[in-house]
């Protein structure tokens, strides 16, 4: 990835959607009832062999790319399981060079929005949660291809655990707290910045100038 040229997001909205909350609601009321693909009932298979009955703390690092945050975290949280999932097979594929030699974190090729069903029905609760700069959808026609205004935002809610979502497009971040308060979560939007990236997007956009947000809030 190169450093330092990205643009910054374009869009036709100057402040959250008017009809977030109308679709957070709708989708609550409503689960998924899409077969789980195959290839992540194969990953989520290997993710609890993986986990082979581990008791401890588990951080799960979303949509996380190479992998790249999925090894920081690692490192960061050195007594945790970390599991990072990804749908890319040219994404997760290029871990090996972001690896960093920690044996307590694994990156998968998943589906999230399957993964996310699967832990959840099988109980799993993860203190942490991760969300790094998932794709911003930025045309206001593309609301619901957003998590917070997909069907898939109750699942994320009811892993439950301490969720951290970051973007480089503030009204993303503000639209994910005002989604969260639909549920019952006091949160807003604040700026983000560290001594070191923990993303290769989030280096990106540090080196072209951008800002980052994020929310922050601890789920039951």
């Amino acid at each position: 990835m190169s450093e330092g040229n990205s643009r910054g997001i374009t869009s036709n909205q100057t402040g959250p959607h008017n009809k977030l909350v109308e679709v957070v609601q709708r989708h609550l009321q409503h689960q998924s009832q899409k077969p789980f693909s195959e290839h992540t009932l194969e990953a989520f298979e290997a993710a609890q062999g993986w986990l082979n009955g581990f008791n401890g703390d588990l951080i799960l690092d979303s949509c996380c790319g190479v992998g790249e945050s999925t090894a920081n975290l690692a490192k960061l949280f050195p007594q945790a399981r970390i599991i990072g999932i990804d749908k890319s097979a040219l994404r997760t594929g290029k871990h090996e060079h972001y690896d960093q030699g920690t044996e307590n974190h694994l990156v998968l090729r998943a589906d999230v929005i399957d993964f996310w069903r699967l832990a959840k029905q099988a109980g799993w609760k993860p203190v942490r949660h991760y969300l790094l700069y998932p794709n911003p959808y930025p045309k206001s026609a593309h609301l619901q291809r957003r998590w917070h205004a997909s069907p898939s935002f109750a699942d994320i809610v009811g892993l439950g655990g301490r969720i951290e979502v970051r973007s480089n497009w503030r009204i993303y971040i503000e639209e994910f707290a005002q989604a969260l308060q639909v549920v019952g979560y006091t949160c807003q939007a604040e700026s983000y910045q560290a001594d070191t990236p923990m993303t290769p997007f989030e280096r990106k956009y540090w080196n072209s100038g951008q800002q980052s947000w994020r929310v922050v809030t601890q789920l039951a």
